[in-house]
């Protein structure tokens, strides 16, 4: 590689694509945690990411010296399987306008950050690194993790052909601050956070607080009032929830994914091959892309107890089995990442009621 593993100044221009989302504000708060000074973030009103000039405008006038690729169209089951033409173009364009121009404008590395769907449907578990593309994908995820897997290869192409330094991670099920609530896009944790907040309020007879939050955080189908919610099977006396409630899924709060992605660009290289390893500097070299998760999971039967008793609703939990449960389990491997070692420091519970803190707070 051409570049040195460490970012040794801190005014160091450092560029944030997708600084307002859930894994782009959290890798925000960390720099600024560190004390860089000199970061860069754009609003997607301002700088349209699928927009292969205005990337490469950007680009140009900024410089960046390092990129976090955190830029995204994201969603759960619903979102992905309503929007799939919109979420295979939306990140295809996305990941292959920030590296290209990464590469033309000499940035010294960039961190691409993925997602755990990209992985077959009935891989073995736990998932390691070098299942990638040994089988069929869930057909429900199928063209975001596409996308996903066309931006990994990308990074690993350029870097293969031209030397550049430009990493993937592979975050597994992200949840925290500044996540997304809206019931038709968001993914399970926060769904199932604010179905339960919603029933809470209904049970409780919180009509003013149940207004207040409903204008606060769209639901999403159009919906604007309590008699709309029942169609999202959200009661006083019972939620109903998607599936069969057996699938595993492995959960890790944001801020640790952000802890890991800074360690990673400040003490690691992305390397042209696959596996493991090092450079002649001794530098770690992370091969094709790397896990970062907690290596634990639980089914999401397990998971809904668990927020129903954060949230203190006490009403009944239904399952809807006429829909679809997704995976069975996809527990990722993360012995390379703890290797290095990092590991997480939150607990699921401790992120759940941080999550639901800031929630109330918002």
């Amino acid at each position: 590689m051409n570049q040195s593993a460490k970012i040794v100044e801190k005014d160091s221009r450092i560029y944030i694509a997708g600084h307002r989302g859930l894994v782009g504000s959290a890798i925000l708060r960390r720099l600024r945690e560190q004390q860089f000074t000199n970061l860069l973030t754009r609003a997607s009103v301002d700088l349209d990411l699928r927009r292969q000039s205005d990337t490469e405008r950007f680009f140009a006038q900024e410089g960046p010296d390092y990129v976090f690729l955190a830029a995204a169209k994201v969603g759960g089951i619903l979102a992905n399987d309503t929007y799939r033409a919109e979420f295979i173009y939306d990140n295809i364009m996305i990941a292959a306008n920030v590296i290209h121009a990464s590469y033309t404008y000499g940035v010294k590395k960039l961190l691409n950050l993925g997602s755990s769907c990209i992985y077959p449907k009935s891989a073995p578990q736990p998932l390691k690194e070098e299942y990638l593309l040994t089988g069929l994908l869930e057909p429900t995820n199928e063209p975001y993790a596409v996308a996903k897997i066309s931006a990994i290869k990308l990074c690993r192409y350029y870097n293969e052909q031209h030397g550049t330094n430009f990493m993937s991670v592979m975050p597994t099920n992200l949840f925290g601050i500044h996540d997304n609530f809206n019931l038709e896009t968001a993914h399970v944790l926060p769904a199932l956070i604010r179905k339960f907040h919603l029933a809470r309020l209904l049970r409780e007879k919180k009509y003013d607080e149940l207004g207040k939050d409903m204008r606060r955080f769209p639901i999403g189908f159009n919906f604007s009032d309590s008699a709309d919610l029942e169609m999202l099977g959200i009661t006083a006396d019972y939620v109903k929830l998607w599936g069969t409630g057996q699938p595993y899924r492995e959960f890790l709060f944001v801020d640790d994914l952000a802890d890991a992605c800074v360690f990673l660009m400040e003490n690691c290289d992305a390397g042209s091959a696959v596996s493991f390893s090092h450079d002649r500097q001794g530098h770690p070299l992370i091969g094709e892309f790397i896990n970062i998760g907690t290596g634990e999971d639980l089914t999401i039967s397990n998971l809904a107890t668990l927020v129903r008793q954060i949230v203190g609703y006490e009403g009944e939990i239904m399952w809807d089995t006429s829909k679809p449960d997704g995976t069975l389990r996809k527990r990722l491997d993360v012995s390379k990442i703890k290797s290095l070692g990092w590991q997480p420091r939150i607990t699921l519970e401790q992120g759940i009621r941080m999550t639901y803190n800031w929630y109330l707070s918002a």
